[in-house]
């Protein structure tokens, strides 16, 4: 009898196990997604950070969810990201998303805001402040779900080949800048120009451009504007702590399991937090290299960060007179940036103000 009910055990194990075989597989059906990056491969710690998101989505669904990323150009140039998410000629793509401003200013909120949020303030803006939800709302008008999937940390000011003294050499000057503060420079006379990361060091070679901007040290030195523009500025302003978006297919999201979902918001918030650190790590030796092979490095001078926060904020008040979709994420942003601004005055910036400019400990003999 024994030997029976061991047989009949064993029967109903190995028909359980064959059952549950193909359920498991259900569970975990094979995707293959194509992410449009709009950054060449070069710079690869912005880059990096699609290839990092497709790694660990691999990872952690056994190689069953694969993306593919493909750098700019090489299936949209790097400025139509946001254009191929939504049509669906690729399924997702990493990008910032201020390149799109032209189409609506509301954009920016989702990247940098000139003399607006840090990397951390941006973060806690994002997860916890209300900007996620603010800014879910208005891609939904894109067809697109959006993650923070990377930060650069405040970037650098730029590169220009001649020196700047006052708001009066900003006239005319032809400037590579992303973003919503082209809009706000031209109030004080210059030309803005919106150029691919991978264009930008021929059109300064050229002298197409007289100045351009792009990270900092580590990205800027791989693309060579230290060998056609002398001078280094920071800070810079229009970048405090831009976010670096992955962008999702709205209907593509919606047919994705629910645990795929989970795994691919993780792998963003992964790819966020590695490459904060990583420009932390790599721009302190790159500008020490710059500096060292003749870069001139000068601060803003202060009559240039005046003007340009004035206008900054002029241009935000006029927007949000005439564009509801701007007004409703601005003035929530506003009332968080002001609130959040008085916290890190008190211990952050304190902290900050002292360490920087404490003299080197004396060694004990």
């Amino acid at each position: 009898m024994k030997r029976r009910t061991f047989i009949t055990s064993a029967g109903v194990g190995v028909a359980a196990s064959t059952l549950a075989a193909p359920a498991i597989a259900q569970s975990n059906p094979e995707i293959k997604w194509r992410c449009a990056s709009s950054f060449p491969k070069s710079l690869d710690t912005i880059y990096g950070g699609a290839e990092r998101v497709a790694k660990r989505v691999a990872e952690m669904t056994e190689g069953k969810f694969q993306i593919r990323t493909f750098a700019g150009g090489e299936i949209v140039p790097g400025l139509q990201v946001l254009d191929a998410v939504k049509d669906g000629t690729v399924e997702c793509g990493h990008t910032v998303s201020y390149y799109y401003v032209g189409k609506d200013p509301t954009f920016a909120f989702d990247a940098a805001m000139p003399f607006g949020l840090n990397a951390r303030q941006q973060n806690a803006w994002m997860t916890h402040g209300g900007g996620m939800e603010l800014m879910r709302e208005f891609f939904k008008g894109y067809n697109i779900i959006q993650f923070a999937a990377g930060n650069t940390g405040t970037q650098m000011g730029g590169w220009f080949r001649n020196e700047l003294k006052s708001v009066e050499d900003l006239k005319g000057l032809k400037f590579r800048i992303g973003g919503y503060a082209g809009t706000i420079l031209q109030r004080l006379g210059v030309v803005p120009q919106q150029i691919a990361g991978g264009d930008i060091y021929p059109a300064l070679e050229k002298g197409t451009i007289d100045a351009a901007e792009w990270v900092g040290p580590y990205d800027d030195e791989k693309l060579g504007f230290n060998k056609v523009a002398k001078y280094y500025y920071y800070p810079g302003w229009w970048e405090g702590g831009p976010q670096v978006s992955f962008l999702v297919n709205l209907p593509q999201w919606e047919q994705l399991p629910k645990h795929y979902q989970s795994v691919l918001e993780a792998a963003c918030a992964d790819a966020t937090a590695d490459m904060v650190g990583k420009y932390d790590v790599v721009n302190m030796h790159a500008l020490k290299r710059l500096v060292g092979a003749g870069t001139v490095l000068k601060p803003y001078p202060r009559d240039i960060l005046q003007a340009c926060y004035q206008a900054t904020f002029d241009v935000y008040e006029e927007e949000a007179a005439r564009n509801e979709k701007f007004r409703k994420v601005y003035e929530p942003w506003r009332k968080f940036r002001d609130e959040e601004y008085l916290w890190f005055r008190v211990a952050e910036n304190t902290f900050d103000n002292f360490v920087y400019s404490a003299p080197t400990p004396k060694k004990k003999s």
